[in-house]
């Protein structure tokens, strides 16, 4: 394959996994607490010595945007937005998480759990108990009462290195480089985060993203058919 066809595989490869970035964005933009996801495409440059440089785009970087998504009234006892920069803590089999989704219930211990049962830990990485029947309610800064009695506070921390997270299981993240307490962060009893996809926007990138795969493809198809008609010009 000549380098016109490798450099077209590689901007074909990135925009076949955008597009299934795009896909993921749509697919959540009613997901509570989802944040989208772009791709970032980087050039690779090889020197050829006595000629041109060959240039190669690839789209291996993905970018989260972490924007406040827009927040909803349920009027849940157990459902909680943040208002600003900051995450909940969350216990999980690989360790604590982060996430802005905050859909809680009390399971059968009267532990205060996600929707899939990991453990809502409190501001000492401890986790929240919630007597069964009691009024509960949770202040701005995330300290949890049951009938006027104070039960606890929410953990509320944001990374030190945000931009490095690493995203699991859709509205989950993994700090590697730690966390700390957040100041900047107030929380809201009774309303959810929504997504803060924008599916306009993410539906006219999809359409754009497939016709410049189409494009590529037609070029590789026309290179193709070149490279036949000259060896059936060259075997005559």
């Amino acid at each position: 394959m000549e380098n016109t066809g490798y450099v077209v595989l590689t901007r074909q490869s990135g925009l076949a996994r955008e597009m299934r970035v795009v896909a993921n964005n749509i697919a959540n933009a009613a997901t509570t607490g989802f944040k989208q996801e772009g791709v970032i495409f980087s050039e690779y440059v090889q020197p050829v010595p006595r000629g041109p440089s060959l240039s190669m785009g690839q789209g291996n970087v993905r970018d989260t945007s972490f924007a406040q998504g827009g927040l909803t009234q349920t009027g849940g006892s157990f459902d909680f937005a943040i208002e600003g920069d900051g995450y909940f803590l969350v216990e999980t089999p690989g360790g604590e998480r982060l996430t802005r989704a905050g859909a809680f219930t009390p399971n059968a211990e009267g532990e205060l759990v996600t929707y899939d049962g990991h453990r809502v830990l409190d501001a000492g990485g401890a986790p929240i108990f919630v007597p069964t029947g009691a009024q509960v309610a949770v202040a701005g800064d995330g300290t949890v009462s049951a009938d006027g009695t104070p039960l606890g506070q929410m953990g509320l921390v944001r990374p030190l290195e945000p931009a490095n997270m690493i995203r699991e299981d859709g509205v989950m993240f993994r700090a590697d480089a730690g966390v700390e307490p957040t100041q900047d962060a107030r929380v809201l009893q009774g309303f959810l985060e929504d997504s803060n996809v924008g599916a306009i926007g993410q539906l006219a990138r999809m359409i754009e993203v497939q016709r410049a795969y189409e494009m590529g493809q037609s070029f590789l198809d026309a290179e193709d058919e070149r490279a036949r008609m000259a060896m059936k010009a060259l075997s005559q």
